[in-house]
């Protein structure tokens, strides 16, 4: 049970730096270009919207998820990023607060049973896959045997702390539109089953102090998805919670310390998978788009519960390094494209979401083109059947789209909307 706790208000959005009422018109943004040197796009707000519509085809009344289409995990990016777009088109302000009521409703009852690997033989290396008893993609034959061990939980709680973040930061998004506390108190009794294992895996002392959490509650994994949702879920409450007996800020600091002494954030400033579980070093493990992405946005919050610029300085030279190896032509790709499976067709959206939110912060022009081209690419180059997205941005369209291609390059849209 949430202890009673004084709130700060839901954050009041201020005026994008493209963005009007209602729908765009193209002939907006001409005067736009010629007044600054970011290029003028292709995406307008009503754009999004048929984008958004297109997106709620795939929403299933009955459970409040974006299932069969996409997973539980998967889900929970949907409704962050319908949140964030109607922070920023008032149209659909109405529509979006039915669909977070109904998913925080029903998606509690949703038996989820669920069960994960970072990666299998012949495969991307460290490419996470997640299989499910009862919808696609299925538990192989391979993983039979552990089928006795998953657990159906209930809430939205189950047997990966990663779900879980993703699911803690959705709410947030929830709360940061609506205001409605049910939904920040969710997300505190989410990060809440989160901080019980925190500081307790077999990596959790290095240079940096004590920190760290499992990716999975069967202690398999120290990752660095876990772990940055980890550290970006404390730093969001740090600025949304005042009072009760959880130090948020204390925690993400902590955290933070002790993931840059983790060596995760290697050399070059890009972030691999995770740590090897017998020397607790870097693996050397894939790096992917999501784990470029996430952290930004934990040390924005960061920087802004402290008011110290060395988090977004660390953060800025994260986005730069993940934009120099991911998008050597100016279009964010991920290594496993297009073969990502269920998950990785997910990942980028993720980077271009928080990458946004880095730039509101400490805003760059390269980032807002950054942003921009690849929206603009997604719409001319990565878009059929009318208003389907699909997982590679530069083109051509891969079919079939989903839930999961459709709402990660939507993050990337309502990030050029947004900036």
């Amino acid at each position: 049970m949430t202890p009673s706790l004084r709130l700060q208000p839901s954050p009041h959005h201020s005026p994008p730096r493209k963005l009007w009422q209602g729908s765009l018109a193209f002939t907006g943004l001409v005067g736009l270009a010629q007044s600054s040197p970011i290029e003028a796009r292709d995406i307008t707000a009503a754009n999004a919207e048929s984008a958004y519509n297109q997106l709620q085809t795939w929403y299933n009344t009955s459970n409040g998820l974006w299932i069969p289409s996409t997973g539980w995990w998967n889900s929970a990016n949907c409704l962050t990023v319908i949140s964030n777009l109607a922070a920023v088109d008032g149209n659909l302000k109405s529509s979006v607060s039915n669909v977070l009521s109904q998913t925080y409703t029903k998606a509690q009852q949703y038996n989820q049973q669920v069960a994960k690997v970072s990666g299998i033989a012949n495969d991307q290396p460290y490419l996470p896959r997640t299989y499910y008893s009862h919808q696609y993609p299925e538990f192989p034959p391979w993983l039979q045997v552990k089928q006795n061990s998953v657990q159906a939980t209930g809430g939205f709680l189950n047997g990966y702390y990663d779900d879980e973040g993703w699911w803690a930061l959705g709410w947030i998004a929830a709360y940061d539109l609506t205001g409605n506390t049910q939904y920040l108190s969710q997300a505190q009794t989410i990060f809440n089953d989160m901080n019980a294992v925190f500081g307790k895996t077999n990596c959790s002392t290095n240079s940096g102090g004590t920190g760290g959490i499992w990716w999975d509650k069967a202690h398999t994994y120290v990752n660095a998805i876990a772990n940055e949702l980890f550290l970006s879920v404390a730093a969001h409450l740090a600025n949304r919670v005042q009072g009760g007996s959880v130090d948020y800020l204390g925690i993400a600091k902590q955290q933070w310390a002790w993931f840059k002494g983790s060596g995760m954030l290697n050399s070059g400033n890009t972030i691999n998978d995770g740590l090897n579980q017998t020397t607790c070093k870097n693996n050397g493990g894939t790096v992917w788009s999501y784990n470029q992405g996430v952290v930004l946005g934990g040390l924005s919050e960061l920087s802004k519960a402290t008011n110290d610029a060395s988090y977004t300085t660390t953060a800025t030279n994260i986005a730069n390094a993940a934009i120099s190896a991911l998008a050597p032509s100016g279009i964010l790709t991920d290594p496993c494209e297009p073969n990502c499976g269920a998950d990785g067709t997910q990942f980028k959206g993720v980077f271009t979401r928080n990458l946004q939110v880095l730039q509101k912060a400490k805003p760059q022009s390269s980032w807002a083109s950054f942003l921009d081209n690849n929206a603009n690419s997604i719409w001319n180059n990565d878009r059929k059947n009318g208003y389907q997205l699909s997982v590679k941005w530069a083109g051509p369209f891969i079919s079939p789209a989903n839930a999961s291609t459709q709402s990660s390059a939507m993050d990337t849209l309502v990030a050029s909307l947004a900036t």
